[in-house]
């Protein structure tokens, strides 16, 4: 007997839509914003709540590349951190899909997904179901930062019903 397939169509990322997941990282009217270097430059302040230090953890920066899954993608499996948050920031010009579900026990009917413009950036909250970095058009750089140190900092789960992303 052959399974339906479920079809999501992302949403367009904005803050108060992502606030159960995380922050959003990008330039917003929204942001405490002050002259820094001589007036030469604005610093758009304090963006994200970057969570790294439980079991003696440490900031680990990183660049991950990400290479587009085929069109429309299936989506089998999602992973938390249960010990920090994970920020994601795109280094090109490129869109990028974010597929998240809540914190705690997870629940696949929970699973929400996100069309994220090259100019924001993302940051999971500690605990936050997601999947790793959907890349769309052509292999994409995201700047990562994240917990390393002593601890299992990542669990992952197979969704009992795999589904579709239609853009």
């Amino acid at each position: 007997m052959k399974q339906d397939i479920k079809t999501v169509k992302p949403k367009i990322l904005t803050q108060e839509a992502f606030t159960i997941y995380g922050d959003v990282i990008q330039v917003s009217d929204k942001a405490k914003v002050f002259a820094i270097n001589d007036g030469f430059s604005q610093r758009y302040h304090d963006l994200a709540k970057i969570d790294l230090l439980a079991n003696q953890g440490k900031v680990l920066v990183n660049i991950f590349r990400s290479t587009p899954l085929a069109l429309p993608m299936t989506i089998k499996k999602m992973e938390r951190h249960p010990l920090s948050s994970q920020a994601f920031m795109p280094l090109g010009n490129e869109p990028y899909l974010v597929v998240v579900a809540p914190a705690g026990d997870f629940n696949e009917d929970a699973i929400e997904v996100f069309l994220a413009s090259s100019d924001q950036g993302v940051n999971y909250h500690a605990g936050t179901w997601h999947h790793f970095s959907l890349a769309l058009n052509q292999t994409s750089d995201f700047l990562v930062i994240d917990r390393g140190g002593e601890g299992d900092n990542c669990d992952l789960e197979k969704l009992h019903q795999p589904f579709l992303i239609e853009l």
